[in-house]
């Protein structure tokens, strides 16, 4: 019996190695594929912005980035005795503007170093949907629970997202000569939208990500929307909201990733470095045993061996944890 369609992702023309330096930007979904990166030591930026859901959003992080940009007070504002910026997510607010400054000039410095050296960009694209403040006409990255009032909401066009993505792509390319572009689509259904505007901002993002995926060589497509919508199907694979994928969900599309995104080696590497994080996560019954103690000095010499194998990778936290019990 099958409850679930089996589907694969079809592997990368030009796979990620855990030499490669990766910036990934876009939605939670994101944020939880970058984390399962991290967990296995890959380079990995995540969301110096913080979570952004909508293409132009991101598009001008980036291009922040590309331009070198600091912050300043005036691209600050106040509300509920803290300093927020409408380009980024409120884990960058702060109670005062020196601290809020500080916090995302520092992501800046980071993100604009990273970007200038990686070798892949990874976009998750979350809805087309985007809340524009009144006074100005500017599209917000974050509302910061500003009162409704403020914002209208709109959809972004196909054309609007092919030319933000365009544009903002030649400037990186000429930026940084090597780097490739892995899109995603978050299986993440924004149902405050409303289902019928959730699909439409979706087919949007889909369009509009294929589009270029076509016009650009080194840009690939990871359907991760396919597998949690038309593959597994079924809300026992969401939290109890209804909306996010949970966990099981989340592990059925990591796999998938390290299937189609990850060259052989460095598969091979992470299967290494996956049996070492779960032998860290062991807790003995009898930590004082003589057995214990093997348990440590095995995997303590595990971690050397990778650690002279792939001396890029930073596992002094491992080793130390291993020697220091």
């Amino acid at each position: 019996m099958h409850f679930h369609l089996g589907f694969q992702a079809p592997p990368l023309e030009q796979t990620i190695r855990y030499s490669d330096k990766l910036l990934l930007m876009g939605s939670c979904f994101a944020e939880e594929i970058g984390g399962k990166l991290g967990e296995h030591y890959f380079d990995t930026v995540i969301n110096p912005h913080g979570i952004l859901f909508n293409p132009l959003s991101i598009t001008h992080a980036l291009t922040t980035y590309l331009e070198g940009k600091q912050y300043t007070t005036a691209d600050l504002f106040q509300h509920n005795d803290t300093w927020n910026s409408w380009d980024h997510h409120s884990r960058f607010s702060a109670l005062s503007p020196e601290t809020a400054l500080d916090t995302i000039n520092t992501a800046q410095r980071n993100a604009a170093a990273t970007l200038a050296d990686a070798d892949w960009l990874i976009i998750t694209l979350g809805s087309a949907n985007v809340y524009v403040l009144k006074e100005n006409n500017r599209i917000v990255g974050n509302c910061h629970k500003v009162p409704s009032a403020a914002f209208y909401k709109r959809t972004l066009t196909t054309e609007e997202v092919v030319t933000a993505l365009d544009n903002m792509m030649h400037r990186l390319f000429f930026h940084n000569r090597k780097i490739n572009i892995l899109f995603t689509v978050s299986p993440v259904r924004y149902i405050r939208d409303g289902l019928v505007e959730n699909n439409l901002s979706k087919a949007i993002l889909l369009q509009s990500v294929h589009h270029l995926v076509k016009k650009f060589d080194r840009l690939f497509y990871f359907p991760a929307y396919e597998l949690v919508i038309d593959d597994l199907r079924d809300y026992r694979f969401y939290k109890d909201d209804l909306v996010h994928p949970n966990a099981t969900a989340i592990n059925y599309v990591w796999e998938q990733v390290v299937k189609a995104c990850l060259s052989s080696g460095s598969r091979e590497l992470l299967h290494t470095i996956a049996e070492i994080n779960r032998a860290a996560q062991h807790r003995p019954f009898n930590p004082q045993s003589s057995e214990h103690q093997q348990f440590l000095r095995t995997h303590a010499q595990k971690v050397k061996q990778v650690m002279t194998a792939h001396p890029q990778l930073r596992l002094d936290a491992l080793l130390q944890y291993f020697e220091q019990l």
